[in-house]
């Protein structure tokens, strides 16, 4: 664990975002299904990217990694039968993502397994229900509606299904990704609001930059005709708004200016949001087509109250900003949060009680009385959730004796976030349990 260094003074720093941790991933994907040898430019080689290497090697599709990029030799679609089970650690998006693409694999069968928290908290009952009415044989080994699940390939038929939106667009992305290599037309009709629904937009975007057209009809029914194949290409893979979020949040949290490159202004990103609540809450903001620049000097004001169910990743951050501003913030409708790596509603409320913010936890929300002057170090337990430690890592920079348990959990989505943090003047020294 690590003892995290107060700032003296304010920031002024320019930094570049890391590449991209979601369209990294579906990259990988929908360049393994291509025909042919995609090049995927600066991409993030994270935990999550590294078990879906790892993974999508055993049904066939070949990998060289070398000088900041992956070179992914697709199998057009005709996969191979893994001859083991496929592990997954804690990542959502591939145990969501396998799902369906296992089932476009030759006949057989194919167990998908992962982490405890895989296996009792992150839910995918929805997902295997949807996909049951496009004619994939799938079922949760243990039938609590997680992992480990098995899965026979050769059985994506497609035709019609209907899908809950509550819980995760990834249900969504999982099946739109692979529908394509299906037996029939797919289309896929929305029952209530989808949660994340900016990932969709991703998901789109890739699917049309390699080549294959979805239609998406205000979100409540996509379609995909079959027999469409992606395009392998050069793929150029963009910055992180939400990796890239800490920084910022840390500029307003000890004053100063900072300048991001690597971020285009035309994003699908959901997450691009940020900068626009910083600026609600009196940061000044300058964006150009790749870069933006944060400059926060004197006091800020809370947001009172914001919905942020299209923007979950981001509600740590925006928590630990709102905890260090006088005043009252709530945030609601992110009771998809608490199917994350952890219980991110519990995990924020506890840790931030701890370090002295009076926070009222609700069953869709978090009520956050800022107070600057209360604020107070604490060793913070991260739950092995990236997003944790990386938000209060950035208290630390304010806020003196904060120590992060299990730092090396950042690895997950942002492998280089502490050498970054050195950037912008962070410091840190490890300390004994």
């Amino acid at each position: 664990m690590i003892k995290i260094i107060p700032i003296k003074g304010e920031i002024d720093n320019e930094i570049k975002a890391p590449p991209s941790k979601g369209h990294t991933l579906r990259a990988l994907f929908v360049a393994s299904l291509a025909d042919g040898k995609t090049i995927l430019k600066n991409p993030l080689l994270a935990e999550d990217q590294h078990y879906a290497i790892r993974a999508l090697k055993k049904f066939g599709i070949g990998f060289s990694i070398k000088n900041n990029k992956v070179e992914v030799s697709g199998s057009g679609g005709n996969l191979k039968l893994p001859d083991e089970k496929i592990f997954i650690g804690n990542s959502g998006l591939c145990a969501r993502f396998f799902s369906s693409f296992a089932a476009l694999a030759p006949d057989g069968k194919i167990i998908i397994d992962g982490v405890k928290r895989m296996r009792d908290g992150r839910p995918i009952q929805d997902l295997i229900n949807a996909l049951q009415q496009l004619g994939v044989k799938i079922r949760s080994i243990s039938g609590n509606g997680c992992l480990p699940i098995e899965i026979a390939g050769k059985s994506f038929l497609g035709g019609r299904t209907k899908l809950k939106g509550g819980i995760s667009s990834q249900y969504f992305s999982s099946i739109l990704i692979s529908a394509p290599y299906g037996k029939k037309n797919t289309t896929i009709e929305c029952s209530g609001k989808i949660s994340s629904r900016p990932y969709i937009d991703i998901t789109q975007q890739m699917m049309e930059d390699f080549g294959v057209k979805m239609i998406n009809t205000k979100y409540k029914k996509f379609f995909i005709k079959n027999n469409q194949r992606y395009r392998a290409r050069t793929y150029q893979i963009e910055g992180d708004y939400t990796n890239s979020s800490y920084f910022m949040a840390a500029t307003a949290i000890c004053g100063g200016k900072i300048r991001i490159g690597n971020l285009r202004s035309d994003s699908a990103q959901g997450d691009k949001i940020f900068p626009e609540l910083l600026k609600k809450m009196g940061c000044q903001v300058k964006k150009g087509k790749q870069e933006i620049e944060i400059k926060c000097m004197g006091k800020l004001k809370p947001i009172k109250k914001i919905d942020m169910n299209f923007y979950p990743d981001l509600v740590p951050t925006l928590a630990v900003v709102s905890a260090f501003i006088k005043g009252k913030t709530e945030i609601y409708n992110i009771g998809h949060l608490r199917f994350k790596e952890c219980d991110r509603l519990m995990a924020m409320a506890t840790e931030l009680r701890k370090i002295g913010v009076k926070v009222k936890e609700k069953k869709g929300g978090l009520v956050i009385e800022g107070d600057p002057q209360k604020i107070r170090g604490a060793a913070i337990d991260c739950y092995n959730d990236h997003r944790i430690a990386m938000a209060f890592s950035v208290v630390g920079l304010k806020t003196p004796d904060i120590i992060i348990k299990n730092e090396e959990c950042v690895k997950k989505s942002f492998t280089d976030f502490y050498r970054t943090f050195k950037k912008i003047g962070g410091k840190y020294k490890y300390v004994k349990t």
